[in-house]
């Protein structure tokens, strides 16, 4: 039941869903009981011991809950949201990182990567710690919420305590809210489809895995399609699976917000993958000890991304992504402490420039972040600096889709925003004849197979 650009089974699964759903609307136990089906069905499809797994570890974090609700003992508080923390952990360390730990295959056991579902279950028994959400008594909106299917895979990561309050509320839906739902799930496939698979199958993925068979100006353009395919793919994911649980009357956080317009790395992590760096400065960042002191601070930005990085993998190349994010974000701050923030607006010439050289460094990283290998990684960054050219490998319609999806990032929110509203207000035969036409356009245009979203693998 993965998530895929040409999946019709998910897309059929989120049609009975939804018709099940809104008939038993009016009971809440029935409609959180087919939700709570739906979770554990689209989990089942990668293997029948997750329907075991998840009620269990679940359960137990429910209970740690039930106790955070109830008793004020800090001691005894404290063994709670280890209890919880273990547990997660545990579970996270088991599923994703065993293999790598034992130097052998493990994701033939466990397909289902459940380092977004551990992230979101965090976010309840630590939010009730630390008294930052209500908790619920309600298992079954607990088991509901935590394991919520749009979001197990790859996000964005909510919390729980919202989740839960949403699920346990009378749902509504709007034709127009459905007309929203509709457009993301539409332009989600859109960009996954015409865009990121397209840059991936005809050059990326062939440029990463043999570098030094490609000139040097063609491994720069396959770092810069790598950045594009990455974030249309991440973001649509993101906008499928918020489509998703807008059928169900669910809002889920936003996840992206241009990311590559950003002036620095600041801001950079507080438009990419919005979901994944706010866990981390809030239940990461802020819970490092030091926090009050001159230097500490600086430390503990550089430990958050390089733990940040690791969460993708005990690999090398992680820790080295996220260890030059983590010193980027500390040399920032540490500017900015001296110097004072820059006065706003600054000049146009100025943000151009910072935005440009930002984007050189995000570049820069993701080579880390793709690469399987450090040696990889170096012999991408070998290749471009001889400054060999040559595009026998770049066809005129991948620098177009190529350009397009760069033209995109330069959308308006406002435009955005606009074409959203008018085609969420639209009749629902606009709708229909719209993601019939998204259909057709990734049938004959899209790439080949149905390539997983890349971060359906963390």
């Amino acid at each position: 039941m993965q998530v895929q650009s040409g999946s019709g089974i998910y897309y059929a699964f989120i049609a009975v869903v939804f018709f099940l759903y809104w008939a038993s609307a009016g009971s809440r136990l029935l409609r959180l009981a087919v939700i709570l089906f739906a979770n554990y069905l689209f989990c089942a499809r990668f293997g029948l011991f997750y329907v075991v797994l998840l009620p269990v570890c679940s359960s137990i974090d429910f209970l740690v809950g039930l106790g955070l609700m109830r008793y004020r003992h800090a001691a005894f508080r404290r063994l709670l949201v280890c209890i919880s923390l273990a547990l997660n952990l545990g579970l996270l360390i088991g599923t994703r990182q065993m293999g790598a730990l034992l130097s052998t295959r493990w994701d033939w056991i466990f397909p289902l990567g459940l380092s977004f579902y551990v992230f979101q279950s965090l976010t309840y028994t630590i939010d009730l710690y630390r008294h930052d959400g209500e908790g619920t008594s309600s298992l079954l909106t607990h088991l509901s919420a935590v394991s919520f299917f749009p979001t197990l895979q790859a996000g964005p990561i909510t919390r729980v305590t919202d989740l839960a309050k949403q699920l346990a509320a009378t749902p509504k839906l709007s034709s127009t809210e459905g007309g929203r739902a509709f457009f993301l799930i539409g332009l989600g496939l859109l960009k996954k489809a015409l865009i990121a698979d397209f840059l991936a199958e005809n050059l990326v993925n062939r440029v990463f895995d043999t570098p030094k068979l490609y000139s040097g100006a063609e491994v720069l353009i396959a770092v810069y399609a790598y950045s594009l395919q990455l974030y249309y793919d991440f973001s649509g994911y993101t906008d499928i699976a918020r489509g998703t649980a807008l059928l169900l009357g669910i809002r889920l956080p936003i996840n992206f917000d241009r990311p590559y317009l950003s002036a620095n790395t600041t801001e950079f992590w507080r438009r990419w993958h919005l979901s994944f760096s706010n866990w981390l400065r809030d239940y990461l960042f802020f819970s490092l000890p030091g926090g009050r002191t001159k230097i500490m601070p600086y430390v503990n930005l550089v430990i958050t991304m390089v733990l940040g990085g690791l969460w993708h993998g005990i690999a090398w190349t992680f820790a080295i992504w996220g260890l030059l994010h983590g010193l980027a974000l500390a040399t920032t701050r540490a500017w900015w402490t001296w110097h004072g923030k820059p006065k706003q607006p600054v000049a146009p010439w100025r943000n151009a420039l910072a935005v440009f050289c930002t984007y050189q460094f995000v570049c820069l990283t993701w080579i880390f972040f793709r690469s399987a290998s450090v040696a990889d990684a170096f012999a991408m960054l070998g290749r471009i600096g001889s400054l060999s050219v040559g595009f026998e490998n770049v066809t005129a319609l991948f620098a177009l889709v190529m350009l397009t999806g760069a033209a995109a990032l330069f959308v308006r929110k406002v435009w955005y925003a606009t074409i959203m509203e008018t085609f969420a207000q639209s009749p629902f035969y606009v709708h229909a004849a719209a993601m019939v036409m998204v259909a057709v356009a990734i049938q004959f245009l899209g790439g080949r197979g149905d390539a997983p979203f890349v971060y359906s693998r963390f």
